[in-house]
């Protein structure tokens, strides 16, 4: 089964990170995929994708509706033609859809990652009127449709999206491999230049507005008065971090944060140099980062608008609301930091969240689309 993967581009993000291990789990002698993008820019999984058999196909052009569809058509032409198209952008995936259609194509899959409602509600007119074009046409051409939680489906369907037996719900899972790897904390503290005895308290995500990086500052300027040895750790990269780095150092907190960047080896970092993971984001689908953070054995404390879907059976995720006043955050992350034992994990939960379980779904979905 041919199968073209419509996403934004191939960085570290959690939909990204999925769909490569994804690509490493499931029969490639079966499923064959490709993967188009909206970028020229190199992708961070590029090399990996096309070593492991795949295309990264760039079509540009999203925002120019002609332009996009005469690149996506000869696309279609050139490197078609597919069983599958499986879109995993949000709204604009109606108009992928429609122009797979267009082409013939008779498994057409829409992908629901992320839960927008509390943004969708607040868009324009003008934004408001595109976002019901795109629910139309997922309507009309998608002959299946994933969401990764609860929230995510009422946001990109309906509310009563369960009833339409084209949707499903299906969470994604993380390879949990690098979880049973040893690590060594000193030597990862060193790397970091964090000092040994501090209390480090993790955060992984694109500096963009969603992930609410503004906050998270807010937050360590309240802990660090109650713990001197707190220490931030944030890995990632994006268009507002210089902001948040010069945030951190007009607050004085330079010397409390690192700022580790784009990393490949996440689990190492999050068993290695972690206390506790803190996720404050506006919105979240099914976030990974919190799978792999409680995978880690961490204790979490996350916002309330992240689904409970992503809990793993523990008793070591704290939800808190994005009004509640950074000190509380900050003393709920305190009482976290002074727990030193990992969080134990139901191996059952896990089990279900993980790559291999995800890869079975995924090959049932691609089956299933295809008798439709």
């Amino acid at each position: 089964m041919r199968i073209l993967q419509v996403v934004g581009g191939l960085n570290r993000g959690g939909t990204e990170t999925w769909l490569v291990q994804l690509l490493r789990q499931i029969d490639r002698q079966k499923y064959q995929m490709d993967f188009l993008v909206h970028s020229e820019e190199p992708g961070a999984y590029d090399d990996e994708v096309k070593a492991l058999g795949s295309r990264v196909i760039p079509c540009l052009k999203p925002s120019n509706p002609l332009q996009y569809a005469y690149n996506f058509r000869r696309i279609l032409r050139e490197f078609g033609p597919y069983d599958c198209v499986h879109s995993h952008v949000h709204q604009f995936s109606g108009y992928v859809l429609l122009l797979a259609t267009m082409m013939r194509v008779p498994a057409r899959i829409v992908h629901c990652h992320s839960d927008t409602r509390a943004v969708d509600c607040k868009s324009s007119l003008l934004r408001k009127a595109y976002l019901l074009a795109m629910r139309t046409l997922i309507n009309m051409f998608a002959t299946r449709g994933v969401a990764v939680s609860d929230f995510a489906g009422t946001s990109l369907f309906s509310k009563s999206w369960k009833l339409d037996a084209r949707w499903s719900l299906i969470p994604l899972g993380i390879d949990l491999s690098p979880f049973r790897e040893k690590v060594d904390r000193k030597q990862i503290l060193s790397e970091l230049k964090i000092p040994e005895d501090a209390c480090v308290v993790g955060h992984v995500g694109r500096f963009c507005g969603v992930k609410n990086h503004r906050f998270l500052v807010d937050i360590a300027e309240q802990l660090c008065d109650l713990e001197p040895r707190a220490v931030f750790l944030l890995v990632g990269d994006g268009p507002l971090r210089p902001e948040i780095e010069n945030l951190v150092r007009a607050r004085g907190l330079q010397e409390r944060f690192a700022f580790a960047g784009i990393r490949s080896d996440v689990p190492r970092l999050m068993k290695g140099a972690m206390d506790c993971f803190v996720l404050p984001s506006f919105y979240e689908g099914l976030p990974l980062v919190l799978l792999e953070a409680q995978a880690a054995g961490l204790r979490c404390v996350v916002s309330d608008t992240v689904s409970s879907e992503g809990d793993l059976g523990v008793t070591g995720v704290t939800r808190l609301a994005l009004k509640t006043s950074p000190n509380i955050w900050a003393a709920q992350l305190r009482t976290d930091l002074s727990k030193k034992n990992e969080v134990p994990v139901c191996q059952d939960w896990i089990s279900a969240r993980s790559i291999e379980a995800s890869a079975k779904n995924s090959e049932d979905l691609y089956l299933s689309s295809a008798r439709c």
